[in-house]
């Protein structure tokens, strides 16, 4: 066997090197190559090689990683106005300023436009709601935020309409869900035990709230 052939079969293990003896040099080297033994307990894979978690132990600083917390979005069809909106509002671990200023221009009061800040909460509602439907259809929106002038008009011509609504306050909205049954939506919104939940079959709207946790039927 010539020369180059014995040190390319043996020289880079460090078994045998041109001269047939054995070489610390080859050693080192053969050492520097499949890195160091693994650890007591960690079986090696193949190849001889450690797993790589082993070549590598000190994890980067979480500073320099990226923010992996939940995301959550909503969708919003104004049935009187024809507003649209479907958009991410929380993500990073806080809800998105601009997400929340559409929101509330799509429920503000179609009855005299009036805008208010709505409780981010009650999207967290919706988005749950959604979860649980398993669905991404639009929420469509039979009332969103209703001004005390319009809620005092509304409560004079029913009694179902509370004198001091959520709605004035920016922490409730009617909703249905097209294809949806309305029975599904109701039992999806009361399994959370977020807030108010009302039933209103006769005029197929599920009212949701972030006020005290109750619930209720109308008709």
């Amino acid at each position: 066997m010539d020369l180059s052939r014995r040190h390319m079969l043996f020289g880079i293990s460090g078994v045998a090197v041109a001269g047939g003896g054995s070489s610390l040099i080859g050693r080192d080297l053969f050492k520097s190559l499949i890195g160091p033994a693994p650890t007591a307990g960690v079986a090696p894979q193949p190849g001889g090689l450690p797993p790589m978690q082993a070549a590598n132990p000190t994890p980067a600083p979480m500073a320099s990683q990226p923010f992996t917390g939940e995301i959550k979005r909503v969708a919003l069809h104004n049935l009187h106005t024809g507003d649209k909106l479907d958009t991410v509002f929380y993500e990073n671990g806080q809800y998105v300023p601009d997400a929340m200023d559409e929101a509330m221009r799509v429920l503000r009061d179609w009855r005299n436009g009036e805008e208010h800040a709505m409780d981010p909460r009650l999207f967290d509602v919706l988005h749950a709601v959604s979860e649980k439907l398993e669905t991404r259809a639009p929420f469509q929106i039979i009332s969103g935020y209703r001004s005390p002038q319009s809620n005092a008009v509304m409560h004079e011509r029913s009694s179902q309409v509370a004198s001091h609504s959520q709605h004035m306050l920016g922490k409730a909205s009617d909703i249905r869900v097209d294809g949806v049954d309305l029975r599904y939506l109701h039992r999806a919104a009361t399994s959370l035990k977020a807030g108010g939940v009302g039933y209103y079959p006769d005029s197929n709207f599920v009212h949701v709230d972030v006020g005290p946790v109750r619930t209720w039927q109308g008709s």
